[in-house]
């Protein structure tokens, strides 16, 4: 998982600067994209993991937050106390605070256990889906396995009664010879197919093995949060 991506939105250079230096020395500072006010309506929110909106002016952070408000995490810093709440009541989903003598340091905080929590829902999705295919693998091997046992009693019948009409050669002309011999010859065929999915029970072990590997790792993470 490479570095997280931020969105830092501010018409005031000086609150963006301090916000970048103060990332900067950290161990995993993640990319910073420096953006002023006027965004685009039409932003790809898909494209950062958390936006940091910078004092403004109402209308402006109102315009950027409307923006923003359906996409990623969001952390705004308001002009005034005030501002800041009327921002929070206007958008409760989104966390605002005024800005104060070292607010860098409030804010990268904020924001680094925002995007640890991101990576946290990241690792649990993604541990989600590769347990949801491990579950489609051994239901599908369990499958196989089951049919493979119906196949091989019924292979055996079928071996089994070939070779002994086989045991009596005067008793049929030569084609239905040559036919029993083919029945024969492919039932042993697929008897030999079949036994390779012998291995398929030891893929299954494995699989089990895997997922309670996935699981106790999931609820080692979350007890660590």
């Amino acid at each position: 998982m490479g570095p997280r991506s931020v969105l830092l939105i501010s018409d005031d250079a000086e609150f963006a600067r301090q916000v970048a230096d103060r990332w900067q020395p950290e161990r995993a500072a993640p990319r910073i994209t420096i953006s002023q006010a006027d965004l685009d309506p039409a932003l790809d929110t898909g494209s950062f993991d958390l936006a940091i909106v910078g004092p403004g002016s109402p209308s402006a952070l109102k315009h950027i937050l409307r923006a923003l408000d359906a996409g990623p995490p969001v952390i705004v810093v308001a002009t005034t106390p005030q501002q800041a709440q009327s921002l929070r009541a206007e958008f409760p989903r989104l966390p605002s605070f005024p800005r104060h003598d070292g607010c860098a340091d409030t804010v990268v905080a904020l924001a680094s256990e925002v995007l640890r929590r991101v990576d946290a829902a990241t690792r649990a999705e993604r541990t989600e889906l590769v347990n949801a295919h491990l579950k489609r693998n051994a239901t599908l091997g369990q499958y196989v396995i089951d049919m493979r046992h119906a196949m091989n009693n019924a292979l055996t019948s079928v071996l089994g009664n070939s070779e002994l009409l086989l045991l009596e050669p005067g008793a049929f002309s030569a084609s239905v010879q040559s036919q029993l011999d083919t029945i024969r010859n492919m039932a042993l065929r697929l008897h030999e197919i079949l036994q390779r999915f012998s291995s398929l029970e030891k893929e299954l072990v494995f699989i089990e093995k895997q997922d309670a590997k996935e699981r106790s790792k999931e609820l080692r993470m979350a007890a660590a949060q």
